[in-house]
């Protein structure tokens, strides 16, 4: 079952639990106490271990897409692993990326960004939007995705596009969450592309 059929099979558990909030406004719960870790202090746990720990969590691999901002700029993109659906109503997603990422910035200035979920096949192209500096488009096959004209890749297994919802900070990275605009598969059975300790790996077909 994937994201969305989860979520949708969780609102019909709360449906039948009674749940007061379901098909009604959400109240925000409040904000929990939180405060980083000061320059004087320990971090909690190692990075290595933290890094080689959460390595045995395979996820889905995105290539994060937007269009160009201003004249002078092309469109941009970058490799991501941080993605999540979010909320079934309204429709929302998030994926998270680096407060140091220079490709951030653009996405935030175009307002709108484009999620490329990549099948198994596509991990040299993956290797390439990993990689800062370099023209990461070049060679690269797209289109425009149909509400924000963010490149859609081809041969992805699905595309989401979406409008920057809002922004949360997540110590050193930043929570970006996207209003779902339209979204699409390909027609083609395509196994997923996924990282699993450090390296690709390739999904089964369902």
């Amino acid at each position: 079952m994937g994201h969305a059929g989860m979520a949708a099979a969780a609102v019909r558990y709360l449906r039948s639990a009674g749940a007061p909030t379901v098909g009604g406004p959400v109240e925000a719960l409040p904000r929990p106490e939180l405060r980083a870790v000061g320059d004087d202090e320990r971090a909690p746990v190692d990075q290595a271990e933290f890094r080689r720990v959460l390595g045995n969590f395979a996820t889905g691999v995105t290539v994060v897409t937007a269009p160009a901002a201003e004249a002078a700029d092309g469109p941009a993109g970058f490799a991501c692993q941080s993605f999540a659906s979010l909320s079934l109503d309204p429709p929302l997603v998030c994926f998270m990326v680096g407060r140091t990422s220079t490709t951030w910035p653009r996405i935030a200035r175009a307002g709108v960004f484009c999620v490329n979920i990549l099948g198994a096949h596509q991990g040299e192209l993956c290797r390439g939007f990993a990689v800062s500096g370099a023209d990461k488009f070049a060679g690269v096959g797209y289109d425009a995705a149909p509400v924000s004209g963010s490149p859609r890749l081809a041969g992805a297994a699905a595309w989401i596009d979406c409008t920057i919802h809002a922004v949360h900070t997540g110590g050193d990275h930043l929570i970006v969450v996207g209003r779902v605009d339209a979204l699409g598969a390909s027609d083609a059975d395509v196994a997923p592309l996924l990282f699993h300790k450090g390296r690709f790996a390739q999904g089964s077909r369902q």
